[in-house]
């Protein structure tokens, strides 16, 4: 099993880093090419939300973003600080460090964030959302074509 990890600022304009990169990894994972478009557009999202997230809770920590390839599937994680400790330590309860955006904040910040979700849903066959106490994770996976075996 190969890993290839990237952490960076909270920034958007890191976003389009980590999309080539992931792109590049799946098409070495093997990867259809058919399919590296949708692995771009998830990651973008995933990325951009996670900064988003960032930026809204005011974190200075990196946005995370795991590229693993395994024998018959690629998988990206991407992962957030946003957690209820987090959230404890700047005064904020721990039922409204669970939802995606803090007491206060517009209902336009909740959407874009569900948005993400569902535009992240229809890319992608296998994915999942978790939240724990060390931030959120939106895990996603696609199958790799096998390796030709050489007469």
């Amino acid at each position: 099993m190969a890993i290839v990890e990237l952490r960076f600022s909270a920034l958007p304009e890191h976003v389009r880093t980590a999309r080539l990169v992931a792109a590049a990894v799946a098409r070495r994972a093997g990867v259809d090419e058919a399919v590296l478009d949708e692995v771009r557009l998830a990651v973008g999202e995933a990325c951009s939300r996670a900064v988003g997230l960032h930026v809204l809770h005011g974190l200075e920590s990196p946005v995370r973003v795991a590229l693993i390839e395994e024998e018959k599937k690629f998988s990206i994680e991407v992962g957030d600080s946003t957690s209820t400790a987090a959230a404890s330590s700047r005064g904020v309860s721990a039922s409204d460090a669970a939802s995606p955006a803090p007491a206060g904040s517009s209902d336009d910040d909740e959407a874009e964030s569900d948005m993400g979700l569902a535009v992240i849903s229809g890319l992608v066959d296998d994915v999942e959302v978790t939240a724990d106490d060390d931030g959120g994770l939106i895990r996603m996976s696609w199958p790799v074509a096998p390796e030709p075996v050489l007469p």
